[in-house]
């Protein structure tokens, strides 16, 4: 094998052998292949694509390039959800306690945000002490003990999609769907969970923009975890508009313990528990009754044994930005639009986000939402409240925001989209 006729035979649209695809990944993990030819190769992929079983030989040999896990050892189903990615989702925070506290037992391994889009870690290490990386003994242990642990995926889990994922990410090949696909299977199959729900965000604060691309990553994901034996199903869901009135760390933390509590944006409540329900459902427990569980507090009460037993503190105060903006609405009117990419890129300005992994963020840092589409504002009312650490990108923060909002005159109806678009299974 060389890497060479492996690109040639993508570049002319051919389809690439069990081996080929077996060696070149194996190769690349192990430094044989060199960035630019698999930067070649992926770029080749996103132009070319690939067939079902091309991405499912992708998909296992990233797999076979790292350990497996298991949790056979535990009394509990097991269930785990994944998100594409968007702006104020902090789903994973209420969710995973909630299954949890319905009796199944959600090993969440999650990652840092990138760009616009936030990061279940980055929003948890706002809390005190709170600590995201966890040897896989440790991960277990808190798994066995609370039901639910939320944690960084170790080093040994899916190497090459590791090395893959960065490479990706500064050549321009993120959005090919085979990629995309395989990248987020291959880690959540060798996780070992026994269903996974998939969460594939659509919209303008998502990867993905439009339905047909939409449903057919979601497709593509759902086979490629049946095929493994995961019970798998994906919901399509809204990102045109941010989840809840919180886009960054803190900020978000705080509406998650809302949601727990009882209260919390209609919006955030409404897709934990449908995602919840379908969780539940996949692990082989449909007569859970998840609502009950958020307003009995029993999904509280997991949450905080889960945040102290990885060393966080859940009565302790959360950060709180130094410097406050007040962004006022431009027009009395029924708002009609609030974008979510504008939203996501204006809290990543303000340090809630980071453009490399390597860079830090702020914990307080964010934007707040007084309003959402569908709601009358008053010139002049406060609209957003911006949050940061460093008061001079205050100015960066705005731009986007100038063209975030569009405000129909006063009685225009409205028809909100729903947050659920399609369920794929």
């Amino acid at each position: 094998m060389d890497a060479i006729s492996v690109i040639r035979t993508k570049r002319d649209r051919g389809e690439l052998s069990g081996e080929q695809i077996d060696w070149v990944i194996d190769a690349y993990t192990r430094g044989t292949v060199a960035d630019e030819q698999m930067s070649s190769l992926a770029m080749a992929i996103l132009l070319n694509g690939m067939n079902r079983t091309e991405i499912a030989r992708w998909t296992a040999a990233m797999i076979a390039s790292g350990e497996r896990m298991s949790f056979d050892s535990l009394s509990r189903p097991t269930a785990d959800k994944h998100s594409t990615g968007g702006v104020g989702d902090k789903i994973t925070l209420p969710l995973a306690p909630l299954v949890a506290a319905c009796g199944a037992a959600v090993p969440q391994l999650s990652g840092r945000g990138l760009g616009h889009t936030g990061g279940t870690l980055d929003k948890l290490e706002s809390i005190p002490g709170w600590r995201a990386l966890l040897s896989n003994e440790e991960m277990l242990r808190v798994l066995d003990s609370t039901g639910a642990v939320i944690c960084a995926a170790g080093d040994g889990l899916a190497p090459a999609d590791k090395k893959l994922y960065a490479l990706r990410d500064v050549t321009g090949t993120v959005e090919a769907i085979p990629l995309i696909a395989s990248s987020i299977m291959s880690k959540k199959i060798a996780e070992g969970t026994g269903s996974l729900v998939l969460d594939v965000k659509v919209g303008s604060g998502a990867f993905m923009k439009n339905l047909e691309d939409a449903r057919e990553l979601a497709s593509t994901m759902v086979a490629l975890g049946t095929d493994s034996g995961v019970r798998t199903v994906a919901l399509l869901t809204d990102m045109s508009t941010p989840l809840g009135l919180t886009a960054g760390n803190a900020l978000e933390v705080r509406e998650s313990v809302e949601v727990l509590a009882g209260g919390g944006p209609a919006d955030v409540v409404e897709l934990t528990l449908a995602l919840a329900r379908e969780m539940l459902t996949a692990a082989g427990l449909p007569d859970a009754d998840p609502a009950k569980a958020l307003a009995d507090g029993s999904a509280m009460d997991v949450w905080r044994r889960m945040i102290s037993a990885q060393g966080g503190d859940p009565d302790a105060e959360l950060p709180v930005a130094r410097e406050q903006h007040v962004v006022t609405a431009p027009a009395s009117g029924v708002l009609t639009r609030l974008d979510a990419y504008d939203i996501g890129l204006a809290a990543w300005r303000l340090g809630a986000g980071r453009a490399r992994k390597e860079d830090p963020v702020q914990a307080g840092a964010g934007v707040e939402l007084h309003a959402k589409p569908g709601d009358t504002v008053t010139e002049g009312q406060p609209l957003l409240t911006l949050h940061t650490d460093t008061p001079e990108k205050f100015g960066w923060a705005l731009e986007p925001l100038a063209t975030a909002c569009d405000i129909a005159p006063a009685g225009t109806a409205f028809t909100a989209s729903p947050i659920v678009l399609d369920r794929i299974s």
